[in-house]
């Protein structure tokens, strides 16, 4: 086994938190992409509530956030993210026509070795792993050992949007397929508590089963929900800019879906159902959620929204993060 990584089935034991003064705290940062700026003011406001993690676990964005802060980029992160306008996150993508992704993401990684450099995961102060899937064999991989940033991108790489990332020999791509809140992987890692970050749209959660639809003769009782607008974030500008994408962008209509939005919500809904899976297997102490309303998957230039709502979701579940972890005194 490649020591760049190592699958769920090895992980390491813990000790329960014995030999220490305290129980270890891990954090666990999902899936999200832009909606992921959230778990910037959710960390910031954990540390102003006296929360300092032991472990910081992600899956996609919420790797890339876990990464920054465990490597004291916090700060970088943050001034990057709140730059950002449409034309700038347009200026990041490399269109490709020849990998497996619409986007290279050369400028993504250079941007990122810019800020991080050549830090590896074992040198960091805070113990952290991001996660990411294995093409073809599905395996949940956890990376703790290597390159940040290698590890960082493996888990945000989208199938279809990010070309995937070869790790150790192996192709590894979005780590939210698998485990999209990784409070798992905390747990394996040491933590005796664990906080759990998420962060939902509008509607989340609501599926259900259908046993009888209804006679297409008849009215519906209510409209259905409206497919999220794609059309205003990445895939819109990829859709303007190289006309790889055609409309229309929403359900509503006798029109059937575009491409962008078929894709869009297939993926909210498969990581909104494996993550009500996973948490009810192995439920963190504290689950806070940051809801983001009609936040797009790709409207990465809405940071400050975002970071204010992340701070907010912590805030409200002060007393509830109180219960299992001992707060020290604040620092922001």
């Amino acid at each position: 086994m490649p020591d760049a990584f190592i699958r769920k089935s090895e992980a390491d034991s813990h000790s329960g938190g014995s030999g220490t003064s305290r129980p270890k705290v891990g954090v666990a940062l999902g899936a999200g992409a832009a909606r992921g700026w959230a778990h910037i003011g959710a960390l910031r406001e954990l540390t102003a509530i006296g929360v300092s993690p032991d472990i910081v676990v992600g899956s996609s964005i919420g790797a890339v956030v876990g990464g920054c802060y465990a490597a004291g980029r916090l700060d970088t992160l943050e001034s990057f993210a709140r730059s950002l306008n449409r034309r700038r996150v347009f200026g990041l993508l490399d269109v490709s026509f020849a990998g497996g992704g619409l986007i290279g993401g050369d400028r993504l990684r250079c941007r990122l070795e810019e800020s991080i450099g050549a830090l590896r995961i074992e040198d960091l102060p805070i113990r952290y792993a991001g996660v990411a899937t294995e093409i073809g064999t599905g395996h949940e991989i956890w990376l703790k050992r290597g390159p940040l940033v290698e590890a960082m991108r493996a888990s945000y790489a989208l199938p279809g949007v990010f070309e995937p990332v070869r790790v150790a020999g192996r192709w590894l791509f979005d780590g939210a397929i698998v485990n999209p809140v990784p409070v798992s992987v905390a747990r394996a890692l040491g933590a005796d508590r664990v906080i759990a970050l998420n962060v939902a749209v509008e509607g989340s959660g609501r599926g259900t089963a259908i046993q009888d639809a209804p006679d297409p003769d008849e009215a519906p009782i209510e409209p259905p929900p409206a497919v999220e607008e794609a059309g205003t974030g990445v895939i819109g500008a990829l859709r303007r800019g190289a006309g790889l994408l055609r409309g229309p962008w929403t359900s509503e209509g006798p029109a059937a879906p575009g491409l962008a939005a078929v894709m869009v919500n297939a993926f909210n809904i498969t990581q909104d159902r494996i993550m009500r899976s996973r948490l009810a297997g192995d439920p963190p102490e504290v689950l806070v959620t940051a809801k983001v309303g009609k936040i797009g998957l790709f409207e990465f230039h809405r940071a400050d929204e975002l970071i204010a709502l992340g701070r907010e979701a912590v805030r409200k579940a002060r007393d509830e993060i109180a219960e299992h972890v001992e707060l020290a005194p604040g620092k922001d």
